[in-house]
């Protein structure tokens, strides 16, 4: 006993592991006050349950006494039942790198979940691009079990991306929870995506709860954070946690404060059965996987299921719990989160955003579902040999299973054969999803340069959407062009607002508004065209401040620009992969440097190559591929000049000819760094 106290009730020095000794003394004073009042209530609670242990009672804890013995075993009950009033469903909500996969590891560790042999880094970003680029880009739910004041509780993580681009994501798990924990960084506080995720967690009515996590740096300033928090969003941090998810600090308050603060799911198990489809993958042997939360009623394993929005019926052949891999249990009820295993075979026929219900007692309604993810970037996509397109079109197929994000259609081209015009939800989804497509499925793609989708009004007064500028109407056609403009929220240190301001100039953007959300941080307002921000936007952005600023936007309608189609030709023959739309002011610029950029690739030919590009028929930037000419002058050592210019009027009239009826091939290497340019200069 004595030695048990004595390992379990030191002092807690292992707070601040992991800091240099410079700061080591800072980190302490900011710390000494949550330190010293934590170290009294998990001495206390300890001590309690060693005597529990001595008495011969069985401890119920999720805290440890030795390692995590008493969190292992809470953890190993996890599958136990628990009544609706003690589930509690959440979410984890964050700016990108703000240490919300490190706040789910530790959560998953100190609720035993996960033994500490079994434990890693980013324990539920299980894709090895997860883990290269350090981000989240696949939604993942864990159940955990906790124990507070003696009674067990069932915990529902429903862990989410935090990029921009997967905001989609975010608002199918917020979806699926009745609160989520707000997590801030303390030492680069609230930076834009943190907004847009919060304005997500109101609009679906959550409890949300503060979080100010890694603590422990030597540059935390989480007092200022408060303050940041409380100012921009409006929220109320006079219960905030503070904690440092690497070192250990505060989990337990955050595992509190998840039982008490928020809301329990409502008590409708009898209800006829209603669950909502958040997630789903393709098993190559059990056919679509759903993850599900049951809304009302309540599924058991060969229970006939079915899908309201497909109209499709199948048999319930494995229903199970994810903690945090599958376990197969007999029942769930409401407000559970889960899976089903049905051999569902077809892809549209588990739509994410579905409702489940039973074939013999329908529910009356279906549950108001998600919002269709609409496409906002798009490109080609080409298999670089041809006898890989149907790989390519059954790896999109389940793809698209696990991404409901992900649009695509047939396509083809001149230049590269069969192929797919994908839509997006932005870059790093077009980035993600194509190295996807290489890495699980093998596959050597071509992607052509990001465009966006175009509205054209027609003279005879039709509307027609275009992403290609191969379908643009013709000039004589078209009345009006429009585009997609966003609404750019750009948060800057006060040093990089001039950067950043002549870089939205630059990108074609009105200025709105800017404040100061608080001494030495700004907030800028723009709203600018969705085809200038596909670009290079972003990398610039975070160039021009050193890393420092976030941005986070919106789409917010369709307006009429100067648009036009700049074409390319070689040899006089358009190349319509190489076709772009652009604005006026843009063309030449753009012009001028795909027609220098051919020049350099293409092979010189036996005759001379015109390389142009085109505002239909006017020419606005030229280059010329000299011929290879042979010297027919070099077997004349003198005579008269008569004789010379006969050979050189014979050798023109042949390279006249030979353009006449010559065809330039441009090669495959060619278009691929042509279509890089366009990526730079678009």
């Amino acid at each position: 006993m004595a030695m048990a106290s004595a390992m379990d009730l030191s002092p807690p020095t292992f707070f601040l592991s992991g800091t240099s000794s410079s700061s080591s003394s800072s980190s302490l004073r900011r710390l000494s006050s949550i330190s010293v009042s934590r170290f009294r209530r998990l001495s206390n609670h300890k001590l309690q349950l060693l005597c529990q242990a001595t008495a011969g009672t069985e401890p119920q804890s999720g805290l440890s006494v030795s390692g995590s013995k008493l969190a292992a075993r809470s953890g190993q009950d996890r599958l136990l039942k628990v009544p609706i009033s003690n589930i509690r469903n959440f979410s984890i909500i964050a700016h990108i790198d703000h240490g919300k996969s490190t706040l789910a590891d530790k959560l998953l560790q100190v609720t035993g979940t996960v033994q500490n042999r079994d434990m890693k880094e980013q324990f539920l970003d299980n894709m090895d691009l997860e883990r290269e680029r350090g981000i989240t880009i696949k939604l993942q739910a864990a159940r955990m079990r906790y124990v507070f004041e003696d009674k067990p509780y069932c915990l529902n993580l429903i862990d989410t991306p935090g990029h921009v681009d997967f905001s989609y994501e975010v608002s199918r798990s917020l979806a699926a929870c009745e609160g989520a924990l707000l997590v801030v960084d303390a030492s680069q506080g609230v930076e834009a995506q943190t907004l847009a995720n919060v304005y997500l967690a109101l609009e679906n009515n959550l409890e949300i709860i503060p979080v100010l996590n890694k603590i422990d740096l030597p540059g935390a300033e989480p007092e200022k954070v408060l303050r940041e928090i409380e100012e921009v969003i409006g929220l109320d941090c006079s219960k905030a946690i503070f904690c440092s998810a690497k070192e250990g600090i505060g989990i337990t308050e955050i595992l509190d404060a998840i039982v008490q603060r928020i809301p329990a799911p409502r008590d409708t198990a009898r209800n006829p059965l209603r669950a909502l489809i958040f997630d789903s993958y393709y098993d190559p042997y059990r056919g679509v996987i759903v993850y599900f939360r049951v809304i009302d009623g309540k599924v058991k394993k060969g229970d006939r299921i079915f899908f309201m929005a497909s109209g499709k019926d199948y048999f319930a052949d494995e229903v199970g719990v994810l903690s945090p891999n599958q376990i197969q249990v007999d029942e769930l009820y409401a407000g559970e989160v889960g899976y089903i295993a049905a051999s569902v075979r077809s892809v549209a026929d588990a739509r994410v955003g579905d409702t489940i219900t039973h074939y013999s007692r329908k529910a009356e309604s279906s549950l108001p579902g998600y919002e269709e993810a609409t496409p906002m970037v798009f490109c080609g996509l080409f298999p670089v040999d041809a006898d890989q397109f149907p790989d390519l079109r059954d790896a999109l197929e389940k793809l698209q299973l696990n991404d409901a994000a992900l649009k695509f259609e047939p396509e083809t081209s001149s230049a590269m054969g069969f192929g797919f015009r994908c839509g997006f939800l932005g870059l790093l989804h077009m980035e993600i999803v194509q190295e996807r497509l290489e890495r699980e499925y093998n596959l050597n793609l071509i992607t052509t340069a990001p465009s966006v989708v175009y509205r054209v009004n027609t003279v005879n007064g039709d509307t027609t959407l275009c992403s290609n500028p191969s379908r643009l109407p013709d000039p004589g056609q078209r009345k009006s062009v429009e585009e997609p403009y966003v609404k750019i929220e750009l948060l800057t240190p006060k040093d990089y607002i001039g950067a950043l301001m002549e870089l939205a100039q630059e990108r074609r953007g009105e200025f709105k508004e800017m404040k100061y959300i608080a001494e030495n941080r700004a907030s800028i307002l723009y709203e600018l065209p969705l085809a200038e921000m596909v670009g290079d936007f972003f990398d610039q952005l975070k160039s021009r401040t050193k890393g420092y600023a976030s941005m986070e936007y919106s789409v917010i309608g369709y307006r009429e620009s100067d648009l036009i189609k700049l074409d390319i030709l070689i040899n006089a023959e358009m190349v319509e992969p190489l076709s772009t739309i652009v604005h006026r002011d843009k063309a030449y610029s753009v012009g001028r440097a795909l027609t220098q950029k051919l020049k350099e690739l293409i092979p010189r030919q036996m005759f001379k190559v015109p390389i142009q590009a085109c505002i239909g028929s006017k020419v606005i930037a030229s280059e010329a591929l000299s011929a290879i000419r042979k010297d027919v002058l070099a077997k004349c050592y003198g005579g008269d000049i008569s004789r010379k210019k006969k050979l050189l009027k014979k050798q023109a009239a042949g390279k006249k000819r030979m353009k006449a009826i010559g065809r330039v091939d441009v090669p495959q290497e060619a278009f691929m760094a042509v279509l890089k340019l366009e990526r730079e200069v678009l």
